[in-house]
């Protein structure tokens, strides 16, 4: 068989019905995705059907047309609506058989979980003649694999440990064996502070001399603009250096901008920045409602810095708690630069922490004026060498201004800790 292995393009299909409806998240192709890129194998295409005969089949020639590599989850279970053994059957004209030795691990699992074996579960071990069969050590339903006109099928059940434990156990292996030789190396850049299209114009010369061999992708969200580089060739040592050279001279065009890299958060940074500072923090939040307190001790080890923080959402708790003078709230209003600062000393001093950080604003949708429309916010942080606030206008998304204001507000706090003179970083 002429298998086409370098450079393979790879197909994922997912087949169910409540993966259609939304019942349940397909997270079996992004772990999938995910696990082959880290092997060096290009993701072509991701497709979702039915629990149909007819669309399964379908979905079976069109994807032999595009790819070099189908992997296939789900339908294998024992119930009358998993299907898709009798669609691999039809599609690759063979039949099922009884293999004793399948019907082994199945009834030994099953035992073993006290579960009485019965005629569905029997049936788990017919299996295509034509098949290749892979073991799965997790559960029941036995991976498969099929060869078609230099296209390898690769079909497994749906349930996710059991499907990652036969790719890593089982598929990863074996193509390993075939000698894949392109390496993908990827590197994610998170930047905040600028638009994408800000972004994009301020790196535009940087981003046009790249090399041909890698890629660079903008991916945007509320909490930051991702900027993910991806190099493709057949030496990963070499593509691994070229991608950090590239990298260094970002930093140099866009230092103020870049917090970290690939899985970090900005909590994560300002913890680690907190941890080498022997440092503490506090918050005290109005419109963000307790959401930067809720990112920072979502990660592990944050005790070390984390002093607590006050969800001042009244105004009367924001003066009893806080000590923001009544009389300023009167004044200026709750969401100003006055009652921001106010906030963020009163955090750092009843709270005895180093840093403190203070938002103020109007989420949304409801509130607005228009000296002061929705998603006006005030954020302070206050340090050992003083306070400073700024104040955004966000949109009227509700969910979006409370994530926004968030970042911005730990965005700040993560530049005063590296300008004050007191922080030793």
């Amino acid at each position: 068989m002429n298998l086409k292995i370098c450079g393979m393009k790879t197909e994922i299909i997912t087949i169910g019905d409540e993966i259609l409806i939304g019942q349940i998240v397909d997270t079996n192709s992004a772990w999938m995705a995910e696990q082959l890129n880290l092997n060096g194998i290009e993701v072509y295409q991701i497709t979702s059907v039915h629990d149909n005969h007819a669309h399964i089949v379908k979905a079976l020639a069109d994807a032999e047309k595009n790819a070099d590599l189908v992997l296939i989850t789900g339908g294998l279970g024992p119930t009358k609506d998993d299907i898709t053994k009798n669609c691999l059957c039809e599609y690759f004209n063979t039949e099922l058989v009884f293999y004793p030795e399948i019907f082994e691990h199945v009834r030994s699992l099953l035992s073993s979980r006290n579960v009485t074996i019965n005629q569905l579960n029997r049936d788990q071990a017919l299996l295509p003649t034509s098949c290749t069969i892979l073991n799965n050590s997790a559960g029941t339903a036995s991976g498969m694999w099929f060869e078609k006109n230099g296209t390898i099928f690769i079909s497994m059940p749906g349930v996710p440990f059991e499907m990652e434990a036969i790719m890593t156990e089982e598929v990863f292996p074996r193509l390993i064996k075939l000698g894949i030789m392109q390496s993908i190396v990827h590197k994610t850049i998170l930047t905040y502070g600028l638009a994408e299209s800000m972004l994009a114009e301020m790196i535009e010369g940087w981003e046009s001399g790249l090399p041909e061999y890698i890629k660079l992708a903008y991916l945007p969200s509320a909490m930051m603009v991702r900027l993910r580089l991806s190099a493709y060739g057949t030496d990963k040592g070499m593509l691994e250096a070229n991608i950090n050279q590239q990298v260094k001279e970002l930093q140099n065009i866009i230092p103020e901008y870049i917090f970290g890299f690939d899985d970090d958060n900005l909590a994560l940074i300002i913890g680690r920045m907190l941890i080498k500072s022997s440092q503490t923090l506090a918050v005290a939040e109005s419109c963000t409602g307790g959401n930067i307190a809720h990112f920072i001790t979502s990660n592990s080890g944050s005790s070390a810095y984390f002093k607590g923080g006050v969800v001042a959402y009244s105004n009367e708790i924001k003066s009893k708690l806080l000590e923001v003078p009544s009389e300023m709230i009167d004044t200026y209003g709750a969401v100003s630069q006055q009652v921001a600062e106010s906030m963020a000393i009163g955090a750092q001093k009843v709270l005895n922490a180093d840093f403190s950080i203070a938002t103020t604003g109007i989420a949304g949708p409801d509130g607005g004026t228009a000296e002061k429309p929705v998603g006006t916010v005030w954020i302070a942080v206050a340090g050992p060498s003083g306070v400073e606030s700024e104040k955004f206008i966000f949109r009227h998304n509700r969910e979006r201004n409370i994530i926004r204001s968030t970042q911005s507000a730990l965005d700040l706090l993560r530049k005063h800790i590296i300008n004050d003179n007191s922080a030793l970083i």
